[in-house]
C-alpha cells in the first residue's frame, strides 16, 4: 500500500483465492513456481532447507510519489517494489526475479557469501543462475542453445526498452542501451573485471557487474554439457553452493568446486567441459587445468 510496512495487510494467504491485484498474484504464484523448483529438482524443503514461510509484501515504497526500483530478499522475507512507471514495470512481472531474489535466501543459508567483490559477485551470480533455471524449467526450455539466458525480460518500460532485459548470461554487456540508463557494463571475461570501490557507490566491489563473468561460464558449461541446464550444471552448481564453497570464495575457487563436483558426481568429460568454460572466460588457465 505504498508503505514501508510490510506487515501493512494481508492480501492472499497460502491456498487462498486470486485477488484483483496484479502484483500480489504474481509474487504468490511465482512464490510458488520457485518453492517447487527446488523441491522438485533438489529436493530442498523452501528457503532454509526447513520449509520456512515465503511472505512476500508488494507495492513497496521509501517515498511518497516515487515508485520503488527494486526488489529484495531482508533476510527473513521477500519485498517487491512497483517501479518508477518510467524505466522499470512492477518487479513482480519477472519469475526470474522472484527466483533470483529468493536464491539469495537459499545463499544466506548454505555458503552465505560475503556481499563484496568477487564473492559478492558469486552471490549474485548464483541467484541469476538459479533465477533462470527456475523459468527455463517451468517454461520447458530443455534445450540451453536455444534457451532464453535474458534476467528481467519485462521488466523494463517496453516504450523505452523494448526487448531489453536487466541482465544477459549468454551475452554479459548486452543486455540494455538507453540514453538515461547507459548501457550495460557486465564483463563477459576477466579481462574485463572492474575493481571498483567496496562501498554502495561502489556496488560493494562491483558484484551485479562482475557476476557476468561466472554467469557467462555457466552458460558456456550448459550449453556444452548440451542437456537441460537445470538437469547436470544446476545440480553440479547446486551442490557447489551447498556443500563445496564458504563465506569468501571467490571466481577460481567457485572453478575449482563445480569442476571437482562435475567430477565426483558425473564424469571426466562433464568436468572438462565445466573446466573449459571457466577457462573461455578467464577465471583458469591452460595451465591451471584440472582434467585433462
Amino acid at each position: 500500500e505504498g508503505t514501508t510496512d510490510l506487515l501493512k495487510r494481508l492480501a492472499r494467504k497460502e491456498g487462498g483465492r486470486k485477488t484483483r491485484d496484479v502484483a500480489v498474484n504474481e509474487a504468490y504464484d511465482y512464490s510458488g513456481t520457485v518453492f517447487r523448483f527446488f523441491e522438485t529438482l533438489f529436493r530442498r524443503a523452501s528457503i532454509d532447507n526447513d520449509n520456512l514461510p515465503l511472505i512476500s509484501s508488494v507495492h513497496y515504497r521509501e517515498q511518497e510519489d516515487v515508485g520503488y526500483d527494486n526488489a529484495f530478499w531482508n533476510g527473513r522475507q521477500m519485498v517487491y517494489g512497483d517501479g518508477d512507471g518510467v524505466l522499470f514495470n512492477r518487479f513482480t512481472i519477472a519469475l526470474d526475479i522472484v527466483g533470483h531474489e529468493l536464491t539469495h535466501g537459499i545463499t544466506q543459508y548454505e555458503a552465505a557469501l560475503k556481499y563484496e567483490r568477487q564473492s559478492g559477485a558469486l552471490n549474485e551470480h548464483f541467484s541469476d543462475v538459479f533465477g533462470v533455471l527456475a523459468r527455463q524449467w517451468s517454461d520447458g526450455e530443455d534445450d540451453p542453445q536455444a534457451a532464453d539466458w535474458s534476467i528481467g525480460k519485462g521488466l523494463f518500460n517496453p516504450t523505452r526498452l523494448r526487448k531489453m532485459s536487466l541482465r544477459s548470461m549468454s551475452a554479459p554487456g548486452t543486455a540494455y542501451d538507453d540514453p538515461e540508463l547507459g548501457r550495460d557494463p557486465q564483463p563477459d571475461h576477466v579481462s574485463g573485471y572492474k575493481d571498483l570501490p567496496n562501498t554502495e557507490l561502489g556496488d560493494w566491489g562491483g558484484v551485479h557487474v562482475n557476476s557476468g563473468i561466472p554467469n557467462h561460464a555457466f552458460y558456456r558449461a550448459a550449453v556444452a554439457i548440451g542437456k537441460p541446464a537445470w538437469e547436470v550444471a544446476g545440480q553440479i552448481w547446486y551442490i557447489a553452493l551447498c556443500d563445496r564453497l564458504r563465506d569468501n570464495a571467490d571466481f577460481r575457487k567457485c572453478a575449482y568446486e563445480t569442476i571437482s563436483v562435475a567430477r565426483d558426481f558425473y564424469d571426466g568429460a562433464t568436468a572438462q567441459k565445466i573446466q573449459a568454460a571457466w577457462i573461455e572466460v578467464g577465471v583458469l588457465s591452460d595451465r591451471q587445468r584440472l582434467v585433462a
